[in-house]
């Protein structure tokens, strides 16, 4: 897989990608911005013969970073590419002064959490009602860098 940075020409598979993966996926306003406006915001785009595959937002602030959205297309999971856009993410920050990269996980999203645990993430709370379609709870969950 190429990890590059997002633009705005990927903006049509990266929008189709999170209406596969999120029952409240971004929309175009929420990635313009990203990509335009908020000067903290690293988006990636994951691709695989010529085809995005996965997808992250990442606000880097100082010594802190937060990962707003990641995610594999469905036929292209549990292959290795959300391991490697982590890393990416993770090298990026490291580089930029980061120490702690937070993010918010479904409690019911068991793969992502061990994902995330492999690469040290801990739950630091629990935010009740976090989700808007359905009211699931998050896992909020740390990594030290």
């Amino acid at each position: 897989m190429n990890i590059r940075k997002m633009n705005e020409q990927d903006l049509e598979e990266v929008l189709l990608l999170e209406k596969e993966l999120f029952s409240s996926p971004w929309n175009r306003e929420h990635f313009l911005f990203e990509l335009n406006e908020n000067p903290f915001s690293l988006c990636l785009v994951g691709v695989v013969d010529d085809q995005i595959i996965s997808a992250s937002c990442t606000w880097i602030i100082y010594e802190r970073a937060e990962i707003s959205t990641i995610g594999v297309h469905k036929a292209f999971q549990r292959k290795g590419y959300a391991k490697e856009m982590l890393e990416m993410i993770h090298r990026h920050c490291a580089s930029n002064g980061v120490n702690q990269i937070f993010l918010e996980v479904r409690v019911s999203n068991r793969p992502a959490i061990a994902l995330y645990e492999s690469f040290g993430y801990k739950v630091t709370k629990v935010r009740k009602n976090y989700y808007s379609d359905n009211h699931e709870d998050a896992y909020e969950m740390m990594a030290e860098i």
